[in-house]
């Protein structure tokens, strides 16, 4: 469970070790029994009777609610920005492939904020498999996938995003990181700063998208009204792929370099749930291992991603 967030001298490893949530026991039995319904959703967006009912499924079994309340301090109380929630036994008793599992993966979600798709071409769960002709250092890719937050440039991107680990890559490869956005924001320059806050970024293209907003270019960086709040619109892919001016472009790169300098670094396993507050924190992932075209398609590393918008009447987010 997600301890208080960490006191000035403490050990730093062991304060990320309590963004692993473990689900108690007498939830994980009741969890493995709760036939929720079928979801529906209302456009892209789950249908707030669907959370209602499953909220009411789910509050009445044993300390549901406590690891509801952990899970939100986790991402949005002091210190707080991410969390991954240990649903491993869960997903090898239900299986990945049914939706059992994933109703109550959703369910969860849900208690953080509103599960939606942004594509509208795609189911609300939407499959990252592995491609190896494609960019190596897009989400599909085997590279290196840099630091980056989701839809950087609408107008209204999620305020969270969350990546469900269906299987690991089998040869051991492909870690998650992360980074506190506003923390490496803090180490830079005041010049440097200024520069991330002028309306010169900008990156890739807007289409076929819903429930996030138009298309926001050219874009500052640092979109708040005060230091340490706001999105820190950044993905290092715009360093190589965006005409930059000189000056823009360095200031992009100090950032990049102090993203790395404080990310933190985990393996997702199977039936591990990433969510991440994207209003605090950015996140990549290393390269998968080597070797990727000997593993068959249906073995390969699999996630599934779902993205999350803050109801309008709650600021935790912020």
């Amino acid at each position: 469970m997600v301890a208080p967030p960490k006191r000035p001298g403490e050990n730093p490893k062991r304060q990320e070790l309590r963004m692993f949530i473990d689900i108690p026991s007498e939830l994980e039995a009741a969890l493995f029994d709760l036939p929720l319904p079928t979801w529906k959703l209302d456009g892209s967006f789950l249908a707030t009777s669907t959370m209602e009912r499953y909220r009411a499924e789910l509050t009445a079994i044993p300390r549901f609610e406590e690891t509801a309340a952990t899970l939100r301090h986790a991402l949005t109380g002091e210190g707080g920005g991410y969390a991954v929630l240990r649903l491993g036994s869960l997903a090898k008793e239900l299986g990945t492939d049914g939706d059992r599992f994933l109703r109550i993966a959703t369910g969860l979600a849900a208690e953080v904020a509103v599960p939606f798709s942004p594509f509208p071409r795609w189911p609300l769960w939407k499959d990252i498999g592995v491609k190896v002709d494609k960019d190596p250092g897009k989400s599909s890719g085997i590279g290196y996938n840099a630091f980056h937050m989701d839809l950087v440039n609408a107008t209204l991107p999620p305020d969270f995003t969350t990546l469900l680990c269906v299987r690991p890559d089998p040869l051991g490869g492909g870690p998650s990181i992360l980074s506190d956005a506003h923390a490496a924001v803090a180490r830079l320059s005041e010049g440097c700063r200024a520069l991330l806050a002028e309306t010169a970024y900008h990156y890739g293209t807007f289409f076929d998208l819903f429930g996030v907003g138009e298309e926001y270019k050219p874009f500052p960086i640092l979109d708040g009204s005060e230091p340490g709040k706001g999105f820190v619109r950044f993905t290092a892919k715009m360093l190589e792929r965006s005409e930059l001016s000189p000056a823009h472009a360095e200031a992009a790169r100090e950032l990049a370099k102090e993203l790395v300098r404080g990310q933190v670094c985990f393996m997702l396993q199977h039936g591990d749930y990433l969510i991440v507050n994207q209003r605090r924190f950015l996140h990549g992932r290393e390269a998968l291992h080597s070797g990727q075209e000997t593993v068959p398609v249906a073995e390969r590393r699999l996630l599934l991603q779902l993205f999350l918008r803050a109801r309008a009447d709650d600021g935790a987010a912020a």
